[in-house]
């Protein structure tokens, strides 16, 4: 693999895709969509709010950024689940079908050149959309309660989300031969990682053995820590709290905050109930909980996942070949 068979098949299945009319209505599909989730969030939180009198409502003026923020990137996250596995599901068994697949395997081009560069036109796309939500997040910046730092991060994290999701849809496309199956599987998998993934926790969490304590939170964590909802949230940076100007005191967000009480929930699934109990017996009303992270384990298999597939992907796509699955057509 060089980078120059990389950068070489990314600009062709780049530049073929920015030609096809249909990513143009796409994109404006997701600004739209996108744009209106904004407004009427806007208005339903201004409306709530608004009932809010005295000191609350004017502390709350310099955060109402956070819901804001927290339920567009959840929302967004969503929508990029959507459309991620459209991106790539395709991308090698339809050239397959086409017949146009054997051209670049013929070249000098390596396998690794082919699926490395099909596979970073395709994110780039949905890196693209990602980036059309900026004048959104840049406004709940302005609305205030979010700092740069943590909008950087989030949005970083959504990204890398989407290159899994991308990785493992073009795997999906590489080993079977049909795209309308691969393209089925990869929304299959989707809902795996998302709703999946809660399933299992919730069917896991009666036969944890909690015995007299109940169920034991701290001993199926792992199983939805993989959540890309989870992941997000959990790796999104804590709210900083902000001096009252007048009083001179730090105060917490009054505010509803999505990412923040989603991560402080999964977190505390790693406590034993033991370790609650001895918690609140010396809890002395000050500070929060000392919580250990999830998201670096959810975060490190969906990266390990997306590149077993790039490996899989990379290794159908070797040539010569032994042996072909049933109804494959090289050329």
């Amino acid at each position: 693999m060089s980078r120059h068979g990389v950068a070489l098949v990314f600009r062709q299945e780049f530049l073929v895709r920015y030609r096809t009319g249909r990513w143009r209505w796409l994109m404006a599909a997701w600004v739209g969509v996108v744009f209106l989730f904004t407004v009427l969030f806007e208005a339903g939180f201004s409306s709530s709010f608004s009932s809010y009198r005295g000191s609350l409502a004017w502390a709350g003026e310099r955060w109402q950024g956070i819901p804001l923020f927290g339920a567009l990137m959840l929302f967004v996250l969503a929508l990029a689940l959507i459309i991620s596995p459209a991106l790539t599901a395709q991308s090698i068994n339809g050239d397959r079908e086409r017949g146009t697949l054997a051209t670049l395997q013929i070249t000098r081009l390596a396998a690794g050149d082919i699926a490395v560069g099909k596979l970073l036109a395709g994110w780039a796309v949905g890196v693209g959309a990602l980036a059309l939500t900026l004048p959104f997040v840049g406004w709940s910046i302005l609305r205030g309660g979010v700092g740069i730092w943590r909008a950087a991060v989030v949005l970083f994290v959504v990204a890398l989300l989407v290159g899994v999701v991308c990785a493992v849809s073009q795997a999906l496309s590489a080993m079977l031969a049909r795209s309308i199956t691969s393209a089925l599987l990869s929304y299959v998998t989707v809902f795996a990682l998302s709703l999946g993934t809660l399933l299992a926790f919730v069917l896991a969490l009666p036969l944890s053995g909690g015995g007299y304590y109940g169920d034991r939170e701290d001993r199926v964590w792992w199983l939805v820590a993989p959540n890309p909802f989870v992941v997000l949230a959990d790796s999104a940076p804590q709210v900083p709290m902000k001096r009252d100007p007048k009083t001179g005191d730090l105060e917490a967000p009054p505010v509803g905050d999505p990412l923040g009480e989603i991560g402080r929930d999964v977190r505390r699934m790693r406590f034993s109930p033991e370790e609650e109990r001895a918690y609140y017996d010396s809890y002395d009303g000050s500070g929060d909980w000392p919580t250990s992270p999830v998201w670096p384990y959810g975060l490190a298999f969906n990266l390990l996942l997306g590149a077993g597939s790039v490996m899989i992907t990379v290794r159908r796509l070797q040539t010569p070949v032994r042996e072909l699955t049933k109804g494959t057509r090289i050329a």
